[in-house]
């Protein structure tokens, strides 16, 4: 489990949040169906790979078309996130 660093995780989900769709090349973001997460694992674990393995989690292609996803803003910072997430997997 501690293959994960979970301050460059959130720093990448900072950086990506952040990025303009106007500004991200269909080049440049991975294809949702190449993304392959193991299903055995918990919820949680999933999170993490899928973070950790792709080049922007916020950003995507589906069938070559871009599609960029966003989330409400509940004051919560991506670095909580992942910390609830691993104290979650440590129970």
């Amino acid at each position: 489990m501690n293959k994960y660093n979970i301050k460059e995780l959130a720093e990448k989900l900072e950086r990506c949040r952040n990025v303009n769709l106007d500004d991200v090349k269909l080049e440049d973001v991975d294809e949702i169906t190449n993304i392959k997460i193991d299903r055995r694992k918990p919820s949680n674990e999933r999170i993490l790979d899928f973070i950790a393995s792709t080049k922007n989690p916020y950003a995507f292609k589906v069938n070559g078309t871009l599609v960029k996803i966003s989330f409400s803003n509940n004051n919560r910072s991506a670095k909580d996130c992942i910390n609830r997430v691993i104290k979650s997997l440590y129970k």
